[in-house]
């Protein structure tokens, strides 16, 4: 997924590893690149330019700590910045509240709502215990039921029989209430979506959370969706409120600068990725491990985390490896 933002960062951040004192024209000319990969790599202008401003910030006069090159403190420096843009802690779907959990998903239409709601309840059912219920609120796409339907046979998930005629907020009350009745632990709503966001969909779902009362509401977005991946997250989070990112097509060659743009801009966590087509493809979000990823340079990361564990364990009065040298 992040192939390309790698390389690029790669390259720029090795170029800096073998200096020894860096300057400022040095951080300077770094993340000037470093810039141009994360704009290449469809990060948000206003994603990237806080993100530089910030890097250079603490790279600018960083305390270079004994046995460690300038250059290996920046890419450290860049590696903590990109784990803060990812959100810190990994965070999956939370379930602490009374049953049933009403988890609502939304987002635009072909972003693989459907799928992703089957992948959920399935991981739920299988990994957490929980009886789930799955119900489709599409009334617009009689086979997103009917796709909804299968996905159920094909897990052996429970689904809402389906009644025509009936609008989305009736069938989210009718699914609340057949999950409580039917003794669901979490009940799972799969609400239309649009090609693009238009008003009569952002009513809609306001009134299905009004309804249904989730307790979660995943917004669930194509990891290949450019520049838009911002306007996106932040017109669904203003109009209803989301709980957390669900990324589908990580698998994708695309370029990865959604992931990074919409957590940063909503301050949702990202709480799974799909990583392919089959049912059970479904990932926790670990925003260090992605961090990584992104830089290939976990070496150099965890050779400046050893040498200033050592300057800790110096100023405490303990002694780093090798007899307190503080050398790694």
């Amino acid at each position: 997924m992040f192939e390309s933002l790698q390389e690029r960062l790669g390259t720029i951040l090795n170029g800096l590893t073998g200096r020894g004192a860096l300057s400022d024209a040095d951080v300077s000319a770094a993340l000037r690149e470093v810039r141009r990969a994360l704009l290449e790599a469809d990060v948000a202008l206003e994603v990237v330019r806080a993100f530089t401003d910030r890097v250079r910030e603490k790279a600018v006069g960083a305390e270079i700590l004994k046995s460690i090159k300038p250059g290996q403190m920046v890419v450290k420096i860049v590696h903590d910045e990109l784990v803060e843009m990812l959100g810190t802690e990994s965070s999956t779907v939370d379930l602490n509240a009374p049953a049933p959990v009403v988890i609502m998903m939304v987002g635009l239409q072909g972003s693989g709502k459907t799928t992703t709601s089957g992948k959920i309840a399935l991981r739920l059912t299988n990994r957490d215990r929980k009886k789930v219920l799955m119900a489709s609120l599409d009334t617009r796409r009689p086979a997103a039921q009917e796709q909804l339907r299968q996905l159920g046979v094909q897990t052996g998930v429970d689904t809402l029989p389906i009644i025509s005629g009936q609008s989305p907020v009736d069938i989210a009350a009718r699914a609340v209430q057949a999950a409580r009745l039917g003794g669901h632990d979490v009940v799972i709503l799969d609400t239309a979506g649009r090609t693009h966001i238009d008003e009569p969909l952002m009513i809609e779902m306001a009134d299905i959370k009004k309804k249904a009362n989730p307790h979660e509401i995943l917004l669930v977005a194509d990891a290949l969706t450019g520049q838009d991946a911002v306007n996106l997250a932040r017109n669904f989070d203003d109009r209803v409120g989301i709980t957390g990112l669900v990324l589908t097509r990580m698998d994708g060659d695309g370029r990865g600068g959604a992931a990074l743009s919409m957590r940063a801009v909503t301050g949702k966590p990202v709480k799974l990725i799909g990583s392919g087509e089959k049912m059970t493809e479904l990932e926790e979000f670990h925003p260090r491990r992605i961090a990584d990823r992104i830089l290939g340079m976990g070496d150099i990361v965890s050779l400046v985390e050893k040498a200033a564990e050592n300057i800790d364990a110096e100023k405490s009065g303990g002694h780093g490896p090798e007899d307190g040298q503080g050398q790694v």
